[in-house]
């Protein structure tokens, strides 16, 4: 059980990491490119705005996991179900966006915390 605790603490790390990335670094290249563009001011404030959504949401998924899995570090019970749901989801979005973009490798920083969620989460 330390073992699985210890992969979702890492996970969770990596998904709070990954917020500051997403939200600051992301959007920053983003924007940039939408500059270059005709791309409409209400597109660009659309797009900003999900864009920025993920940061704090990903930096709850990862808060989110690293309490459930200090606790189960500590030996206490906590129940898996979020955990689960995150790694289900970055799985999916990860195989999605792989399939979408022809395999752009990029999309395995989903994949990674994905999965050492899903293996942490397994009774």
């Amino acid at each position: 059980m330390k073992t699985k605790s210890v992969l979702g603490l890492v996970a969770g790390v990596m998904l709070i990491l990954s917020a500051g990335a997403h939200s600051i670094l992301g959007w920053k290249a983003m924007s940039e490119q939408l500059a270059q563009t005709n791309a409409a001011p209400d597109l660009v404030l659309g797009l900003r705005m999900g864009w920025t959504f993920g940061g704090p949401v990903m930096l709850v998924f990862g808060i989110l996991c690293i309490s459930t899995f200090l606790r189960r570090f500590r030996g206490e019970a906590a129940p898996m179900f979020a955990p689960m749901l995150i790694a289900i989801t970055y799985i999916g979005f990860a195989a999605w966006a792989a399939i979408e973009t022809g395999g752009d490798p990029f999309f395995m920083l989903f994949l990674v915390p994905g999965v050492l969620l899903a293996i942490a989460s397994i009774p």
